[in-house]
């Protein structure tokens, strides 16, 4: 009795393990890597088949921090020409300028130092005209009387020397007016204005994005930007690019930008400038690409993340989630018939995104289970 009884528990037991997966145990995969599953089972529901074809992937590629920064070469901190006081400002902090703009004016001595130097300078090349054309008057005169024979060559020597002495005074006196009309010009003011107002105009066009100065208000310090404009038609993002990368970055080639603002959205910026050394701390180099923004969706300091990818090639490609581990190797569930897989050995390359190349194992419209591999992984 007590052998019979041991038959039948062993019976029992591998009746278990040859049970479908619609009973509450899984079917292990056969000696030759195969699992069927029968068809009135719940878990055959669950598993979704696609079948697999070829797609152009990206040979190599990287994945970088980045954030969005005003671009240096459109943006200028405006300081005042000179010192004085501040009598009107036109903008205010967020203000759209154009080119040329005012956007204040400023009544200063220095203003008025310059448009008197301008008049003396005026004065000055004119009186040095004058005496230029009596001496060359004087040195004609004198030049005919020599030819006549009514006076000595040292008259004549004596008025040309006159000559040229006037005429490099006329030289002189124009270098000066130049030089005064100069001053006036960089302080943003015409000859002839009394007691002069500069005004201080908008060297680009953009937005105030920084503004510190107040009508009335006296400035000294000709060093600090009363406010800051930033031409936003255009953005940097500055990205982080790991050092082992770096090779695959190069000047005019292209980034894809996603922005932790806008979700599921997709970018293109120029690479402008790569670092020229490594950060030491975490080994990536900073490389700047420019967006262009001229819908003004891009804002300075947003965050998000750079994608570049160096050269295509047509390859098997599945889903991510197809792929599994077993035994230490990657391996798909290739589908034979309704219900019945094989575990197929594969070698993968690099994922992107959702999906994964596979370089050996598979050929181009075979069906693999996409959606449910793991169900039959624990089998």
């Amino acid at each position: 009795m007590r052998h019979a009884a041991i038959f039948l528990l062993a019976a029992a037991l591998a009746g278990c393990r040859q049970t479908p997966v619609g009973g509450a145990a899984s079917p292990a995969p056969r000696a030759d890597g195969v699992i069927e599953i029968a068809p009135d089972s719940p878990k055959l529901r669950q598993i979704r088949v696609e079948e697999i074809g070829l797609e152009r992937m990206a040979t190599e590629e990287f994945t970088a921090p980045a954030k969005v920064e005003f671009n240096p070469n459109r943006i200028s901190r405006v300081v005042l020409p000179a010192p004085g006081r501040v009598v009107e400002v036109f903008v205010a902090f967020g203000d759209a300028v154009e080119k040329g703009a005012p956007l204040l004016t400023l009544e200063s001595p220095e203003a008025d130092q310059a448009a008197a130097e301008f008049l003396r300078a005026e004065l000055t090349l004119a009186s040095a005209k004058a005496e230029l054309s009596k001496a060359q008057q004087d040195y004609e005169r004198v030049l005919d009387l020599y030819r006549g024979d009514a006076i000595a060559k040292k008259e004549v020597l004596a008025a040309e020397t006159t000559l040229k002495q006037t005429k490099a005074a006329v030289s002189q006196a124009e270098t000066s007016r130049q030089h005064a009309l100069a001053r006036l010009e960089l302080l943003g003011l015409r000859p002839g204005e009394v007691r002069p107002r500069v005004t201080v105009r908008a060297p680009l066009s953009g937005k105030v994005t920084e503004f510190n100065v107040v009508a009335g208000e006296y400035r000294m310090d000709t060093s600090q930007p009363v406010m800051t404009i930033a031409d936003l038609s255009t953005v940097w993002v500055a990205a982080d690019v790991p050092e082992t990368s770096i090779r695959l970055v190069h000047p005019n080639e292209f980034f894809e930008v996603r922005l932790n603002a806008f979700p599921g959205e997709v970018f293109f910026s120029r690479v402008a400038r790569i670092a020229d050394s490594v950060d030491p701390a975490n080994r990536t180099l900073k490389v700047w690409a420019e967006l262009d923004n001229r819908s003004g969706r891009f804002r300075p300091e947003m965050f998000g993340v750079v994608r570049h990818a160096e050269g295509v090639r047509t390859v098997t490609v599945a889903p991510a989630g197809a792929v599994v581990q077993m035994e230490g190797h990657e391996a798909v569930f290739v589908e034979e018939a309704p219900g019945r897989f094989r575990v197929t050995r594969v070698r993968t390359g690099k994922r992107t995104g959702d999906k994964i190349p596979i370089l050996e194992g598979l050929q181009p419209g075979a069906r693999i289970v996409v959606d449910g591999a793991m169900l039959l992984r624990g089998s």
